[in-house]
């Protein structure tokens, strides 16, 4: 089953942001204020936690409303990767309570813990940390890999596609999302530049999270996923107005077509049997759109 396959509808949601907790400018009232009007569902506000911000677990459940909800999370950090000094994890769904590390802890124990106390594990910015792929395979407890970070875009290292695609082609079963990380400082990019699109049943946290840990959703800086619908050797795929869509996979090469609005392509899949496939949607009007991989 894929995303949308799955029962529910999709809700919009940023899975990264900081808030004044950490080192963003915005408080966080202020912060989901501003993805409510500017037309999400939900927010994650994943703080970073630090000692040096008394690591905080930003409780955001009194800003929930009938049309709009917080999922609980924060950015965990660790030593340490091999060109970096610490880990950057994004852990969604995590319990208030959740305790700081110990001494000792590295960045693989800490994922395995907050995976244990029930949360979604994203690698996040893999390219803008430069994580190795001996990195990425240590990180034993992800479920997905950030590979589209909207701030780290702004140095150029916003997209972790290749990575991703070589721990899928390896045979690690992840998931992949794209988020905006918005600190909303000056320097930085306007929020709302990618999200997720999250097919659940309801608004409620714990429909979002299941569908999180279960893939159900794509990603996107601009375009709309309308459908993707896999028969025997073919996939059809229903959008937005685009000037581009692929199918790509484990293996070099694509399949593509190209064109100006287009809303329909059915492209083959031969290339990819016995693997799995994903598919990238270049909107006409900017801004890309991917699904989640999906295996055969």
């Amino acid at each position: 089953m894929n995303a949308f396959t799955a029962p529910g509808r999709f809700w919009r949601g940023n899975l990264h942001t900081h808030t004044s907790a950490s080192d963003g400018a915005l408080s966080p009232s202020d912060t989901v204020d501003f993805y409510r009007t500017a037309g999400y569902d939900f927010v994650a506000e994943t703080d970073h936690f630090r000692c040096e911000y008394g690591f905080p677990l930003t409780d955001t459940r009194a800003y929930r409303t009938a049309g709009f909800t917080t999922l609980l999370g924060a950015e965990l950090h660790a030593p340490r990767t091999s060109l970096a000094l610490e880990w950057h994890v994004v852990a969604l769904g995590l319990p208030l309570g959740f305790g700081p590390s110990d001494r000792g802890e590295t960045g693989q124990l800490l994922a395995r813990r907050a995976r244990r106390a029930g949360a979604f594990i994203g690698m996040a910015h893999p390219s803008a940390s430069l994580l190795t792929l001996a990195d990425a395979e240590s990180l034993d407890a992800a479920h997905a890999v950030e590979v589209y970070n909207a701030v780290s875009a702004w140095e150029d290292r916003g997209d972790s596609w290749h990575l991703c695609d070589v721990l899928l082609a390896r045979g690690h079963r992840l998931y992949a999302y794209a988020a905006d990380d918005a600190h909303f400082q000056p320097e930085d990019p306007p929020g709302g530049g990618a999200w997720v699109q999250v097919r659940a049943r309801s608004l409620e946290p714990d429909s979002l999270l299941a569908a999180l840990k279960a893939g159900h959703f794509y990603s996107s800086t601009g375009p709309t996923l309308d459908d993707v619908v896999v028969t025997e050797g073919e996939v059809t795929v229903r959008c937005s107005p685009a000037s581009r869509i692929l199918v790509t996979g484990g293996v070099p090469g694509k399949e593509v077509v190209a064109g100006a609005g287009m809303t329909e392509a059915t492209l083959p899949l031969a290339m990819f049997k016995g693997g799995y496939f994903r598919v990238t949607v270049v909107g006409e009007a900017g801004g890309r759109a991917w699904s989640n991989p999906i295996w055969q």
